[in-house]
């Protein structure tokens, strides 16, 4: 049964939910979800061995970001059109492809001597995430039927899409003290032709449909989505109203008008607008906008909070982010089971509310906090959050849509991430940032009308004061925009727990 709404009609399209026999299904969820987990860990596991990159191929301060922004935006950017070369050139092969080039694009980053080398490896390793991340979630959707097995498989998947952040950053962590921060890169080979080796004698191939690639498309929105995290990036590090900015959020709008254009007129759309008429999807995707926008940003302020103000070394950095891997895999596991007794809507609303819990609770976090007793609490309740949501949403949002075009449901859902957490973070960077500078003059004209002298220790001291003052405000928009995804929930989606498959039992494991 589709998640369809009641006053939606899909039977002239209904999904096909018979999914091919595979003999193999645990392997089959085991490979694919560890390809997901090795895209998703990707764009973070780098931030921890930034410092000694910057230090070992003299990157400058501007490009240096590059280096987590290149990933980002080819893999944002592109993965609408990868999950429809899945849809039409089939799912397994391109599964392989981008799992292919994500791996050699990391070998090949390994051995970097210059930052133009490195930074055009790690465009490649999004441009090859972008191919296999919406085709691993379409290749659950055909390869387990509906009912239990396959909200066992969605489970396991959203556990990996939530946790591989803050695994990325642990692993990151014990990699760049450990060995070299070359290892950052050199762990996805092993990884990646395991996968790509296996991935032919387990998975399925879906059949080639007929069509092409609508290019006018792909070049319009990846250009625009692209342009549109760049302007936000940009927004982040000078100001709203910089005419670079202002340029590039502009023609970024532009595009993506014109793609809107586009897609409502060709016959081979990279897109269907129809894909929106179902009102429990559109309203996920949304979701997906938001939560990525309050809940994403805060691994880059806690990475930033713990070593600076905490002054964790890069391995105490990484584990303490080790609960929140625990908890979203552990939450997100339980959830899958209780889907079958209540619905998705309820753990959708209850989990962007718990998640704004935390971040509310986290925004009290002082500059003499300790872990246990200022972070540790805070996390776990985001992580709990996150384990909540992320199960019903991934499966509302690509449960009964046609077979053809799972790929770009998944794709759609892993867009509004990307672009969510890029929209989050440059706002919220920007809040921070404006606080720190507000604290810090405040601090100096303070200590000017005291004394001349200038003494090393109340300088740090004031800078971590408004360095944690500054966090503090991001979280607590962070917070807000958490409630705004708690709203989302409760006026847009509509799923009953009549509309989960029969199959799927209470108690189901």
């Amino acid at each position: 049964m589709s998640y369809a709404p009641p006053e939606i009609s899909d039977a002239p399209r209904r999904a096909d939910h018979a999914a091919p026999v595979h003999r193999h299904l645990g392997l089959a969820l085991a490979i694919i979800s560890t390809a997901q987990l090795m895209v998703v860990l990707d764009a973070t596991i780098v931030n921890i061995a930034l410092p000694s990159i910057r230090r070992e191929l003299h990157f400058s301060s501007v490009s240096l970001e590059w280096v987590i922004n290149g990933y980002a935006l080819a893999f944002g950017g592109l993965l609408l059109l990868g999950g429809r070369a899945g849809d039409l050139f089939g799912r397994r092969r391109m599964f392989i492809v981008g799992v292919g080039l994500f791996t050699l694009a990391s070998l090949l980053g390994g051995f970097a001597t210059n930052e133009s080398w490195l930074i055009t490896t790690r465009v490649l390793q999004g441009v090859g995430g972008a191919i296999a991340s919406p085709t691993a979630l379409s290749l659950i959707t055909s390869t387990f039927p509906e009912g239990p097995g396959r909200n066992r498989a969605m489970g396991v998947y959203a556990a990996m899409s939530g946790a591989g952040s803050s695994i990325g950053l642990l692993l990151g962590g014990i990699l760049t003290d450990v060995a070299s921060w070359r290892w950052v890169l050199f762990v996805n080979v092993p990884i990646g032709l395991a996968v790509a080796l296996i991935a032919p004698r387990v998975l399925g191939e879906t059949e080639s449909r007929p069509g092409r690639l609508d290019l006018p498309g792909a070049f319009s929105v990846t250009g625009g989505m692209t342009l549109l995290v760049y302007g936000l990036t940009h927004a982040a590090t000078t100001s709203w109203s910089n005419g670079v900015t202002v340029a590039t959020l502009a023609v970024a709008a532009g595009l993506l008008v014109a793609f809107v254009a586009i897609e409502s007129r060709s016959q081979h759309a990279i897109m269907p607008l129809h894909i929106f008429a179902n009102r429990n999807r559109s309203g996920s995707y949304v979701m997906m906008l938001v939560i990525g926008a309050a809940l994403f940003s805060m691994f880059f302020f806690l990475t930033q909070f713990v070593q600076n103000v905490m002054g964790f070394s890069p391995l105490k950095a990484g584990v303490v982010f080790l609960p929140v891997s625990a908890a979203i895999a552990v939450v997100a596991g339980l959830t899958a089971r209780m889907i079958a007794r209540t619905g998705p809507r309820p753990p959708m609303t209850v989990g962007p509310l718990v998640a704004a819990g935390g971040l509310f609770w986290l925004s009290h976090v002082r500059a003499d906090s300790t872990y246990v007793g200022g972070v540790l609490g805070p996390i776990i309740i985001i992580a709990v959050g996150i384990g909540i949501t992320f199960v019903p949403l991934t499966l509302t949002a690509v449960s009964g849509v046609r077979r053809d075009e799972a790929g770009l449901a998944s794709a759609l859902l892993n867009t509004g991430q990307q672009i969510g957490g890029s929209l989050g973070l440059a706002v919220l960077v920007t809040v921070a940032t404006a606080v720190i500078k507000d604290r810090l003059a405040t601090a100096a004209h303070h200590a000017g009308t005291v004394t001349t002298s200038v003494d090393p220790a109340a300088a740090r001291h004031a800078l971590n004061v408004a360095t944690t003052a500054g966090y503090d405000r991001a979280f607590m928009v962070g917070a807000f925009v958490a409630l705004a995804g708690f709203v989302v929930a409760v006026v847009a989606i509509r799923v009953r727990k009549s509309d989960i498959p029969s199959g799927a039992a209470p108690g189901a494991v």
